[in-house]
């Protein structure tokens, strides 16, 4: 009979090889804890990367709002340490401004000193020292960057080499 011809192992014949073993479905091969390492970096990478734009984006996006609703005033500066400097200015009308969040782009400020300020005048909290923009923002977050994938590109290289 023709169909006492086919086996159960009729394709065992043919390919030469078994089907002994074989699960249905598909697997994943297991990847190696260096491939991982080497994801791992070039994830914290592109994570550190989007941080470094999203500041400059940031800026970009205060200075506009201030552009809208300008106000300027004289600031006192009441303290300057590394993490943020203090001022305090007046708006127009007289009230008295402290920001919580400090001034932005403060560099060379000091404690004392009195610079001009502008600020949102819809939001008093919003200010930066006049004739500061964003565009300063490029080089520090720039040079991060370029600190950033210096390291971590050779890293990522270097991991993913068999």
């Amino acid at each position: 009979m023709a169909s006492d011809a086919v086996t159960e192992d009729a394709a065992d014949s043919v390919t030469g090889s078994s089907t002994e073993g074989d699960e249905p479905g598909t697997r994943r091969p297991r990847r190696s804890p260096r491939a991982l390492a080497a994801r791992g970096v070039l994830a914290l990478a592109l994570l550190l990367s989007g941080l470094c734009v999203s500041i400059v984006i940031g800026c970009f996006i205060n200075d506009r709002t201030i552009a809208e609703s300008r106000g300027q005033a004289v600031a006192e500066v009441l303290d300057a340490s590394l993490t943020r400097t203090v001022v305090r200015f007046s708006d127009a009308e007289g009230r008295v401004y402290i920001p919580p969040a400090g001034v932005l782009y403060p560099s060379g400020l000091q404690q004392g000193q009195l610079v001009r300020v502008e600020y949102d005048s819809r939001n008093p909290d919003l200010v930066r020292v006049m004739g500061r923009t964003a565009v300063l923002s490029l080089l520090p977050v720039g040079g991060t960057l370029a600190g950033i994938w210096v390291v971590l590109l050779p890293t990522y290289l270097l991991l993913r080499r068999r």
